[in-house]
């Protein structure tokens, strides 16, 4: 039997992605679309919460669902770690789950969880991104999300000069953070690396948001009802392969009479 989904703020642009999404999937069904203003208690008798609202009332969605002992998947932005802190004692006292994702593409994912890697060894970071000029909040989910990543992959913190005017941006984690909202533009996100005598630049862009969100989407909508407690971001669900190296299972490449690095990257 099909899981019956509430989804609020089904209207919107992400909330339209996600409809699709569950109106394709053969586990799921819509049991409700509802409105930034619609009465929450139209959530009764889902068996999943989704919730692609606005800022402004997503935790009252989510209180709404957790109140219900649904679960509670969360695409809505501004979602600090201390905004999450405040609803994880409700969360856990229900047994239920609450899935926050800053933001469901894949790329973005991947790049987050590079920058948080690589920054270990620079003592600079800064992070710059862009949305289109109708998104509300700022700087965005995936800004704060990957900021925060940053925070807590390093062991000091990270090297920012001259914070206090207002021109070096918003610190999330000790990290400058720079938004820029203006048309023309989906999302992109660049968080540049700085040391001595050099710079990495991790770069992402979405290109057409229902092809760079429905995988991500699918992924959180199947993971959710099987989680219990607080959950954020969608690296918990998918094996990114970050780490050790691990030792190839493939034969030795063919090097053809090519020596060295040649052949091992020609051969790839």
């Amino acid at each position: 039997m099909a899981s019956r989904v509430a989804l609020v703020g089904g209207n919107g642009k992400l909330g339209s992605i996600i409809r699709q999404v569950i109106e394709e999937h053969d586990d799921f069904d819509v049991h409700s679309v509802l409105g930034s203003g619609s009465d929450l208690a139209e959530i009764e008798g889902a068996d999943l919460v989704v919730d692609a609202s606005v800022p402004q009332i997503s935790v009252d969605v989510v209180r709404a669902a957790t109140q219900r002992g649904l679960p509670v998947l969360v695409g809505t932005s501004g979602w600090s770690s201390e905004r999450i802190a405040s609803v994880r004692p409700l969360v856990e006292a229900a047994g239920t789950a609450a899935v926050f994702i800053p933001n469901f593409s894949l790329g973005s994912v991947l790049g987050t969880a590079l920058a948080a890697a690589a920054s270990r060894f620079f003592p600079y970071a800064e992070i710059v991104e862009a949305h289109r000029d109708t998104k509300i909040d700022s700087p965005s989910g995936t800004a704060v999300r990957t900021a925060e990543m940053i925070a807590s992959a390093r062991d000091e913190p990270v090297e920012a000069p001259h914070v206090d005017q207002r021109a070096r941006g918003q610190q999330v984690g000790g990290v400058p953070v720079h938004a820029l909202r203006r048309p023309g533009v989906v999302a992109r996100q660049e968080t540049i690396l700085s040391g001595h005598g050099e710079s990495l630049s991790v770069v992402h862009d979405t290109i057409e948001s229902a092809a760079a969100y429905a995988p991500g989407i699918r992924i959180a909508l199947e993971h959710t009802p099987r989680v219990r407690g607080v959950v954020v971001g969608l690296e918990n669900f998918i094996d990114i392969g970050i780490g050790a190296p691990r030792a190839s299972a493939r034969p030795p490449v063919d090097e053809g009479g090519v020596t060295g690095q040649v052949a091992g990257a020609t051969g790839a």
